[in-house]
């Protein structure tokens, strides 16, 4: 179908409100447990969602599909790429057609990756986050994972300037219930995690809900488990003709939700930013050209 996502979980997302109470309840159990629900036999998906199997033909055909089989050998292509290791990834993605130059291909890729990201943000959940970025009476609290932990002290490293109350977290899931003990219902703790996944994350999500803390997820095109628990949740695209995957689509978002927020915040922000460069100018820690 032309202009159809790619990604299953997409499509269930753009098809929701279109799908009868049966088939909503069925694309629940597949997002709750994606892709791997999907990959059981019809009759055992039937069971799960407790509907009958004529129902998941017709929502399987409802998002595009011929049937069952095809929606089910697209779940089967995206578990393969999500379990993809490096070396095999890197293998896979470094031949074919395009440009010559190896920058030229990883620009493109990213282009593509970029322009995909965009497309898929709900400008609501971007508001949303940016008011709660902004919102001191809401602790903010940053975890990463063995990648994605850039992203998070990036991300830390401007909201520490334009406003107070954010944590970076310690790699170190040993401590984290320490971190746990301040994170309330006003809390909010921003998760990144792409993919292979990791488990301490997903711990770290499901012990900060339990508090009643609001999860905040920037993932891949596939979806990280934590996305279950996440009150917004950024979908972006992570392929690159390389062994890692890019996060260069995340950064896009990141960068635009600081900028957001600092704007929601010009005024305080700007005294905690003159406050600062002070402190550099008397520690002489950059540089003076003046």
């Amino acid at each position: 179908m032309p202009n159809e996502p790619a990604i299953v979980k997409d499509r269930l997302r753009a098809k929701m409100a279109e799908l009868t109470p049966s088939e909503q309840t069925l694309a629940t159990v597949l997002l709750d447990d994606y892709p791997v629900a999907g990959l059981q036999s019809i009759t055992r998906l039937a069971e799960a969602g407790g509907v009958s199997t004529p129902t998941v033909i017709r929502m399987a055909r409802k998002l595009g599909f011929g049937g069952f089989p095809a929606m089910q050998e697209a779940l089967r292509s995206e578990a393969s790429e999500q379990m993809r290791r490096p070396l095999a990834k890197g293998g896979a993605r470094g031949k074919g057609s395009g440009p010559a130059h190896a920058l030229d291909r990883f620009a493109e890729a990213v282009g593509a990756n970029i322009t995909g990201t965009l497309a898929g943000i709900d400008p609501k959940t971007f508001e949303a986050v940016a008011r709660l970025f902004a919102d001191t009476a809401r602790p903010l609290f940053l975890a990463g994972g063995r990648i994605t932990r850039s992203n998070a002290d990036y991300l830390f490293n401007h909201l520490q300037i334009i406003r107070p109350g954010v944590t970076l977290m310690s790699q170190t899931p040993n401590v984290w219930p320490q971190y746990l003990l301040d994170m309330g219902d006003e809390a909010a703790l921003v998760i990144f995690d792409i993919r292979r996944y990791e488990r301490d994350l997903l711990r770290l999500a499901e012990l900060a809900r339990a508090r009643g803390a609001a999860i905040v997820l920037f993932t891949d095109q596939w979806g990280s488990p934590i996305a279950k628990h996440a009150a917004h949740v950024f979908h972006a695209r992570v392929e690159a003709p390389s062994s890692w995957d890019s996060t260069i689509a995340i950064m896009l978002i990141v960068e635009a939700l600081i900028a957001r927020a600092q704007a929601a915040r010009e005024g305080e922000s700007r005294t905690r930013l003159e406050e600062l460069e002070s402190m550099f100018s008397t520690t002489r820690l950059f540089r003076d050209f003046g």
